[in-house]
């Protein structure tokens, strides 16, 4: 958020002007709420905007604050256990970098201090998600756009704070690795979701009906997504 911090019954909030705005917007995040205004709008539109929409600003901040309390806290170290896929993975530590990987129930993770931190073994955790997430979202997308014999350029992960998933005109897929945290089922239709963008690239009915092809249950999982996504952090 941009601009002075404003406060009207303890709400936090601040004043954000878009060129290419219309009307008047609400955004609520951790940090309070975000009035978003035309370029050309006086400030007093926005201020009364906000306490126009006091209640439900604040039915959101407490949403947010309950959802605060359901993210889970990790232990990082060797020994803890982890979420890969819907399951629970034991962290064991490799002997070398070439050892490294997530198979055979186990989470085998290489460092180079000889005792590592929590901070160093979260960091070298994160870059092996990362890398066995690129893997895993690679064959599921090989294999859906295969079903459907369409053809993509490219796959890469990131994490994002707003999507799950991205397709691009020229046929990238983008993914956030930390779905992988989430149960296979609802992994399997993130990726189904953006290979079908690879067809079209719209929210059409048509679209709808090409994932539930490969997806009949997509509504529920979609759902899941919603409503636990945020508890999907490492």
């Amino acid at each position: 958020m941009t601009g002075d911090l404003f406060t009207f019954e303890e709400v936090s909030y601040r004043l954000s002007r878009s060129p290419r705005r219309k009307r008047l917007g609400l955004v609520v995040t951790e940090k309070g709420a975000e009035v978003r205004i035309p370029q050309r709008c006086a400030e007093r539109h926005g201020h009364q905007f906000l306490r126009d929409n006091i209640v439900w600003v604040r039915e959101q901040l407490r949403g947010l604050e309950h959802r605060q309390t359901q993210v889970p806290e990790h232990h990082f170290a060797f020994g803890a256990r982890f979420p890969w896929m819907g399951t629970s993975l034991e962290l064991d530590r490799a002997a070398c970098a070439a050892d490294a990987g997530i198979r055979d129930g186990y989470i085998q993770l290489y460092c180079r201090a000889r005792e590592p931190d929590e901070d160093q073994i979260q960091s070298a955790l994160q870059k092996l998600y990362q890398r066995e997430a690129l893997d895993t979202l690679s064959e599921k997308s090989r294999h859906f756009a295969g079903l459907l014999g369409l053809e993509f350029s490219s796959v890469k992960v990131r994490r994002t704070r707003s999507k799950w998933g991205h397709c691009t005109i020229r046929g990238e897929l983008q993914y956030n690795w930390l779905v992988c945290l989430a149960p296979e089922p609802v992994v399997d239709y993130l990726v189904i979701h953006e290979v079908c963008h690879l067809r079209h690239h719209n929210h059409s009915r048509a679209f709808w009906d090409l994932v539930a092809s490969l997806c009949p249950d997509y509504r529920t999982l979609r759902r899941w997504l919603k409503e636990n996504g945020h508890r999907l952090q490492l």
